[in-house]
């Protein structure tokens, strides 16, 4: 069964840093691409961040020069995605899903509808 599992969130003041994991297991996902979203109360999911199969990125504008991600596939039966979270904003406040979608199409990366799968999500909450 596949199963994508968040962790590293927390409390931290404006201006710090968070590292974000995400363990995907239960089926190869080298050949998906992997993404970041968030979703703060009362508004839709986010597109944060993506990487395809391919390693290449893609990133929201609003965290772009602040917000990195990455993924390690060297383990066929645990893909690892991160997201390395700097110049933390209050804005940035949300709870963030990884996911995987089996297209690597960009446009298509940045939408919530092009992932098959999602974490339960972790929960950022930055603070003045």
């Amino acid at each position: 069964q596949e199963q994508l599992v968040e962790s590293g969130g927390g409390l931290v003041q404006d201006g710090g840093s968070l590292r974000l994991s995400c363990a995907a297991s239960g089926r190869s996902f080298n050949s998906y691409a992997m993404g970041w979203f968030r979703q703060a109360p009362g508004k839709e999911r986010e597109f944060v961040t993506a990487i395809t199969s391919g390693g290449s990125i893609i990133y929201a504008d609003v965290v772009r020069g602040r917000f990195t991600a990455s993924r390690d596939s060297r383990d066929n039966a645990r893909n690892m995605l991160y997201l390395e979270m700097n110049n933390l904003k209050l804005e940035d406040t949300a709870v963030y899903y990884c996911s995987a979608a089996r297209t690597n199409h960009i446009a298509t990366l940045r939408t919530a509808r092009g992932y098959s799968y999602w974490g339960q999500g972790t929960q950022v909450t930055v603070s003045s």
